[in-house]
């Protein structure tokens, strides 16, 4: 069944479990994600971000998320993550999309919570729920790495003003994640997210979830994070499937996609029952 992130975080916060958002950019990392959620009763978050539209347009990602989504038979958030303008989260929200994130970290305190305000207020309006982002969550390479990532780690009395400014419906924090594959053990700011937690009242998201240990995940649910976003974890194992099964002698792209399939089903499997969130639907 289709629903918004609201009606999955609430109550993962109340019983301390979090729902894994996995992006989709193509059918078979849907089904992937869809049908292992069924198979473990677990709510589930899918969609795509706007960074990966190159790789499948929005309008596109709509077409097949949604109505498998609304055939599933669990509940399916369908999530715009990362839209970085009015534009496309605009488009998202005509298209189906039941969540939003606004990101716009990289603005000014002020900007931010302006443009972000706006965004809640229209999709408040017709039954769809905002994610927001305060503090910067960089990548570990490339344009996106953050020199001192420290300075860009949110701070908990700024995200209680923040969260009553803007009325968001849950906030991504930097607490020493980063988006895509990590070079060095991550040190994540467990008392960080609690102070967050206690003071927003709000359900957390952890970004950059791929390359996190059991341990992390564990201790950050604890401490009040909801959602957790995966993408790079699934994505490579898609890739090592189609490598498995090139070995065994698959010869053509129907023949590979059983082992693509299968690499990307353990992935989603293992982080819905390390999460939590097996038989909560």
């Amino acid at each position: 069944m289709l629903v918004s992130l609201h009606e999955i975080l609430n109550d993962a916060k109340k019983n301390k479990y979090a729902v894994g958002f996995f992006n989709a950019v193509d059918v078979e990392q849907a089904r992937a994600v869809i049908n292992t959620a069924e198979e473990l009763r677990s709510p589930i978050i899918v969609g795509t971000a706007e960074v990966l539209l190159p790789a499948t347009p929005l309008n596109v990602v709509a077409e097949y998320l949604i109505p498998m989504a609304r055939k599933a038979r669990v509940p399916v958030c369908i999530h715009f993550d990362h839209g970085l303008s009015f534009e496309r989260c605009i488009q998202a929200i005509r298209l189906g999309f039941t969540s939003i994130m606004y990101d716009c970290s990289m603005e000014t305190y002020e900007g931010n919570i302006e443009k972000v305000a706006e965004m809640v207020r229209i999709c408040h309006s017709v039954g769809i729920t905002v994610e927001g982002e305060l503090g910067h969550v960089g990548d570990n390479e490339g344009s996106g790495k953050l020199k001192n990532p420290s300075d860009y780690f949110t701070d908990p009395v700024t995200a209680e003003d923040f969260v009553k400014c803007t009325g968001v419906d849950a906030l991504a924090v930097a607490v020493g994640n980063a988006h895509g594959e990590y070079k060095l053990p991550p040190k994540l700011d467990f008392e960080r997210i609690t102070a967050i937690s206690e003071k927003t009242g709000i359900p957390l998201v952890l970004h950059g979830g791929s390359g996190l240990s059991d341990n992390d995940f564990h201790e950050a649910i604890k401490r009040g994070v909801c959602k957790v976003n995966i993408f790079t974890d699934i994505d490579r194992a898609g890739k090592e499937g189609i490598e498995i099964g090139l070995a065994a002698g698959a010869a053509s792209l129907s023949a590979l996609m059983p082992y693509m399939l299968d690499a990307m089903r353990t992935v989603v499997r293992n982080k819905i029952e390390l999460f939590g969130s097996a038989n909560r639907a």
